[in-house]
């Protein structure tokens, strides 16, 4: 019966014990995530709750947790500051609904255009991202309601614990693989500090520490299920205007942490991930947050991570994750609160130490120093500013840097045939990074009566190479010259203009291939 959910990768126990896990640690970072984006803590717990259960049951990465994210409830708090939460949920539903049109029109292929030095920059910078969110444990709130490091026993117990945490996660798959090492570390040091009554600040310490002074004495994180509703705001084209720069920018940060993640997790499991299906998934998953409530979101890091190591690998952990965090909400609140933060802190600090790729470091030395550049602008990018952000400027960069370096690597090998014509033998690309190059390799004033440019060893990639070639044939033809064009595509002789009359056409010979021009489109 369980098999759909959980695949063939996966075991029923291993994703029903990291569901538990994965849960218990979704708690934290979906109210943080909620305060981030300016809403109340159980939007963001509907979020996480909605985005997990949907997207592990018919997106296309089983074992990715999806639930609210830093990244998009950054992009949210203007258009909740200026509008109010019930524009964000229709933003939130827009969002999805293009994401679910990505998924139909297959752009999820497209993120195979990553460079490898990318996604190391992308997860080293995620790494970071998550070392520095838990550093906002180490604070407290005072009395005049401003915040402060940690100091004396409270700090070092903060430390021993998390100490601890990271120990048990460990050393106890050295013992037993029988249960998650995650979930043991939860569960033993929240029963010492309880037991021991240690100085330990707990989930609900942080849920307070968020909320003004006059409201902390009724915060919980009770609540009930949540409800279908139609967001409340006109249906009229200035709505449209308000929600649609947001809904665009929460759709393209959504998928792109997604299918960098199912990437991610591709790579450590051995397996392949269906990338247009999670696109459907994740949009799915948002358009149904919207009409219930929730912030939205996509896949989270983090929690899979989480899931990944302690054994998850097919639907079901999702699934489990989410129903338990339902459950939590709805019955277990009082449990959950009293979860140390350390508990937490040192299942993240794992997370981290297992996210960071430590081999980019041996990597550097061996790989040149433009993919070098790359890696620690994605990285910098990454903790500076968005993980979006970091990978479209990455791959602008890679694109850049991969242009200027095949600028040059066009050439020509040149001889004289039989008849006395000189023949070039072209070799590389020809397109708008090398028509400088291909310009100077020819001669048109020394050069005989018949020349001949051969392009069996080159290819025209662009408008700008045939543009260059069709001002190569007006140069020569001022000279009075013969030329000789062979070896080019039918699609490259509908687009010359002045030197079409010159090709040569050889039909058994001639290649097929396209080129990159708006003319032909």
């Amino acid at each position: 019966m369980f098999n759909h959910f959980n695949g063939a990768q996966g075991n029923v126990k291993n994703d029903l014990l990291s569901g538990i896990t994965v849960a218990l640690a979704l708690v934290p970072e979906a109210v943080a995530f909620a305060f981030v984006a300016g809403v109340e803590p159980m939007v963001g717990l509907y979020a996480a709750f909605m985005m997990g259960l949907i997207t592990s049951a018919i997106g296309g990465r089983p074992g990715m947790i999806s639930g609210a994210t830093g990244a998009m409830a950054v992009v949210m708090v203007a258009l909740v500051k200026d509008h109010g939460v019930q524009y964000l949920f229709a933003a939130v539903v827009l969002a999805g609904l293009i994401q679910i049109l990505a998924g139909v029109f297959r752009l999820g292929k497209f993120i195979r255009l990553v460079p490898y030095p990318v996604m190391l920059g992308f997860v080293n910078g995620l790494a970071i991202v998550i070392f520095l969110a838990q550093l906002g444990q180490f604070k407290i709130e005072t009395a005049v309601g401003q915040s402060q490091w940690m100091s004396g026993s409270l700090l070092y117990w903060m430390l021993g614990l998390v100490t601890l945490t990271m120990a048990i996660i460990y050393l106890l798959p050295k013992l037993t693989k029988a249960v998650p090492a995650s979930l043991v570390a939860i569960i033993t040091v929240t029963l010492l500090v309880h037991g021991l009554d240690l100085e330990a600040r707990t989930v609900i310490d942080f849920v307070r520490d968020s909320v003004p002074a006059d409201q902390k004495a009724g915060v919980t994180l009770a609540g009930e299920l949540p409800s279908f509703a139609i967001p409340e705001i006109p249906f009229t084209l200035e709505t449209l205007y308000i929600i649609l720069p947001t809904s665009i920018i929460l759709a393209l940060v959504g998928l792109i942490e997604s299918l960098l993640t199912l990437s991610l997790i591709d790579e450590m499991t051995d397996t392949r991930g269906r990338g247009n299906k999670e696109c459907v998934g994740q949009g799915v998953a948002n358009t149904v947050n919207g009409f219930f409530g929730g912030m939205g979101g996509c896949a989270m890091i983090g929690q899979s991570m989480i899931n990944i190591n302690s054994g998850g690998r097919g639907r079901l952990s999702g699934i489990t994750a989410a129903i338990v965090l339902l459950a939590f909400i709805l019955f277990a609140a009082p449990l959950i609160e009293m979860i140390p933060l350390a508990a937490l802190v040192g299942v993240m600090f794992v997370v981290v130490i297992g996210t960071f790729e430590w081999a980019s470091f041996r990597i550097i030395r061996g790989i040149n120093k433009e993919d070098a550049f790359v890696l620690f602008l994605v990285t910098a990018v990454t903790v500076i500013a968005d993980l979006a952000i970091a990978v479209v400027v990455g791959v602008i960069v890679s694109a850049l840097v991969f242009a200027w370096k095949h600028a040059t690597h066009i050439n020509a090998k040149t001889h004289t045939d039989k008849d006395g014509w000189k023949v070039y033998d072209l070799e590389g690309p020809l397109f708008f990074g090398s028509v400088s190059h291909f310009r100077d390799i020819f001669d048109p004033q020394n050069d005989p009566a018949d020349v001949v440019i051969d392009f069996r060893e080159s290819r025209i990639w662009d408008s700008s190479g045939v543009d260059a070639l069709d001002g190569l044939a007006d140069k020569y033809k001022e000279q009075g010259k013969t030329l000789h064009i062979r070896h080019i595509s039918t699609e490259c002789r509908q687009l010359l203009k002045k030197a079409g009359e010159y090709v040569e056409i050889n039909v058994n010979e001639d290649p097929r291939y396209r080129i990159a021009s708006d003319e032909l489109a």
